[in-house]
C-alpha cells in the first residue's frame, strides 16, 4: 500500500531531477547556444549594413537617373505640341503641386499651353450630389446653347458631356465654345461644390490632361471612379486626345489610371502614364498627346504590359 512517504519522496525526486536540468542546461548548454545566437545577430547586422549599402547605391543611379531624364526633356519633347493647347484636370486637391508644376512647364517646353486648371472636389463623384447636378445640366442654366447632352439619366455621363463640349476644342473645325458659356459653367459647377478653377480665364484646349493620384476608397469607390471616367472619355471624345496620368497606386484597383486600362474601348481612346511623379513619367505625359494629336493611344510608365515611353516623333529632315 503507497503511503504519504512514498508521496513525499517521489515529489522531491521530481524536484530535484528538475533543479539538476537546470544547473546542467545554464552550465554546459548556455555556452554553445549563446555562441550560436551571438553568431545569428552578427550575421543579420551583416547583412543589414549590405542592404543598406545596395540601398543607397541604387537611390544614387535613380538620383542619377531622374537627373539626366530632367536634362534631356525639353530636348525630346521639343515642338511636340507646337500650336497646341491644354486643359489640365485635377481628380483631387492630392496631386502633387510639384508633379502639376513639372507638367505645366514641360507642355510650354514643348511649344503647348496651358489654357487653364480645374481641380474636381470629392463632391464631383458623390452620389449625394447627383441629384443636384443632374438638375444644373439639364436646364437651359446649366446647358449653353449647342450643347447636346446623351439621351441619359447617367449623372457622369451627363456632367462629363457638359465639360467637354464646354471645354474642349472641337477638332472637326465647328465652332470654338465661347468664353461666356465656359464662364457660365464652370461658375454653377463650382457653386455645386464640385470643382474650382485655377483663374476666372480658363479656355477652351485642344487635349486635355488628367492628372490623378491614389486610389479612392469605401462601398462606392468604384462608382465613384466610373464617373471619373465618364469625364475623362468625353474630354477626349470632343477634343483631340486626352491623357490619364497618375502614380503606380492609381493603376490599381479602384484608381483612375488602372480603371482606364481595364476597360479596352476606354484604353483603346485614351493614354495613360502611371509614373508622372518621374521626369521619364512627364516625357510620356506630354509625348503621348503628340500620338493622340495622331490619333493613337497607349499605356506608359512601369505597370505590366505598358511601353516606358511612347515612341519618340520622326525628326523633321
Amino acid at each position: 500500500m503507497i503511503d504519504f512517504r512514498y508521496h513525499l519522496v517521489s515529489l522531491i525526486a521530481v524536484f530535484l531531477a528538475i533543479a539538476l536540468g537546470l544547473v546542467i542546461g545554464a552550465t554546459q548548454l548556455s555556452g554553445p547556444v549563446l555562441d550560436n545566437l551571438r553568431g545569428q545577430v552578427s550575421s543579420l547586422q551583416e547583412d543589414k549594413r549590405e542592404l543598406e549599402d545596395t540601398t543607397q547605391t541604387l537611390q544614387t543611379q535613380v538620383d542619377a537617373d531622374d537627373a539626366f531624364e530632367s536634362a534631356v526633356a525639353p530636348a525630346l519633347v521639343q515642338n511636340t505640341l507646337t500650336g497646341r493647347s491644354v486643359l489640365l484636370v485635377l481628380t483631387s486637391e492630392d496631386v502633387p503641386t510639384e508633379t502639376v508644376e513639372e507638367v505645366t512647364a514641360l507642355v510650354t517646353e514643348a511649344g503647348g499651353t496651358i489654357t487653364g486648371q480645374l481641380t474636381l472636389t470629392p463632391g464631383y463623384s458623390d452620389p449625394a450630389t447627383e441629384s443636384a447636378l443632374q438638375s444644373y445640366v439639364t436646364t437651359p442654366a446649366g446647358r449653353p446653347a449647342g450643347v447636346a447632352l446623351p439621351e441619359t439619366d447617367d449623372t457622369g455621363q451627363l456632367v462629363g458631356a457638359l465639360l467637354g463640349q464646354t471645354l474642349m476644342v472641337p477638332p472637326t473645325g465647328a465652332p470654338v465654345p465661347d468664353t461666356a458659356a465656359v464662364s457660365t459653367v464652370l461658375a454653377g459647377l463650382t457653386a455645386l461644390d464640385v470643382l474650382s478653377a485655377d483663374s476666372d480665364s480658363v479656355t477652351p484646349a485642344d487635349h486635355a490632361v488628367v492628372l490623378t493620384t491614389g486610389t479612392l476608397d469605401g462601398e462606392d469607390a468604384a462608382d465613384r471612379t466610373d464617373t471619373l471616367v465618364d469625364l475623362v472619355t468625353a474630354l477626349d471624345a470632343a477634343g483631340s486626345g486626352a491623357v490619364v496620368a497618375g502614380d503606380a497606386a492609381s493603376a490599381g484597383e479602384n484608381g483612375l489610371v488602372g480603371a482606364v486600362r481595364d476597360d479596352p474601348e476606354t484604353a483603346a481612346a485614351v493614354s495613360t502614364v502611371d509614373n508622372v511623379t518621374s521626369p521619364s513619367g512627364r516625357i510620356s505625359t506630354v509625348l503621348a498627346l503628340g500620338r493622340e494629336r495622331e490619333g493613337t493611344s497607349g499605356a506608359y510608365g512601369t505597370g505590366e504590359g505598358t511601353q516606358p515611353v511612347p515612341p519618340l516623333p520622326a525628326a523633321t529632315p
